[in-house]
């Protein structure tokens, strides 16, 4: 009897994720599901970005961290702004929106400024029929039909690196061009046409 209960119970669990996960979809919305997901297949560029300011930009809002740039900035560099609702968009990946960023107790994968903040929300387009290890026959437009973001654009961009961040004067403009050539991780070729 005790079996049957809990069995019922998880099914009930299982299908209630499933039925949050269409609604998201369907809403236009995509789960996060962390850069360690993007890591199983795309190690060469996990580990570039793995050594960037993005993947770090979580740990900047700790206290006594980047202490001259808050300094300057006209901030308190012995606060601690980990749990600050006006730094956490532009410092994790996803905060506010459905399976992103809460905290670092919950979603510790989504500190700092990961994959999906550039490439969208994974939650659909890392699943199994779609762009994964068992499926090499992928098409890019399917994934961009279900969140993955096909071109990185300016705008993208210019929600964080903007005029509004304390660390920059009012007159700022964020050159996309020079940092796109930058780059934010290095890029491996396809092994695989899509």
């Amino acid at each position: 009897m005790k079996r049957r209960i809990v069995w019922s119970r998880l099914i009930g669990i299982v299908a209630s994720m499933a039925l949050l996960a269409v609604s998201a979809v369907m809403a236009g919305e995509h789960a996060y599901v962390g850069s360690k997901k993007c890591k199983m297949c795309h190690i060469k560029e996990w580990n570039s970005w793995s050594e960037t300011k993005m993947a770090k930009a979580f740990e900047q809002l700790k206290s006594g961290m980047a202490a001259e740039a808050k300094k300057k900035a006209g901030l308190d560099a012995s606060k601690d702004y980990t749990q600050d609702a006006t730094c956490l968009p532009c410092h994790t990946t996803g905060h506010g929106k459905p399976g992103g960023f809460t905290d670092i107790a919950t979603t510790p994968d989504l500190a700092g400024v990961g994959c999906e903040m550039c490439h969208g929300a994974g939650g659909t387009y890392t699943q199994s029929h779609y762009m994964t290890l068992n499926n090499k026959e992928y098409k890019k437009a399917d994934l961009v039909a279900v969140g993955l973001i096909g071109e990185i654009t300016q705008a993208q961009c210019a929600v964080c690196h903007n005029s509004k961040s304390p660390f920059v004067g009012a007159g700022y403009v964020f050159d996309f061009a020079a940092r796109k050539e930058q780059g934010t991780h290095a890029k491996s070729p396809l092994k695989y046409p899509h």
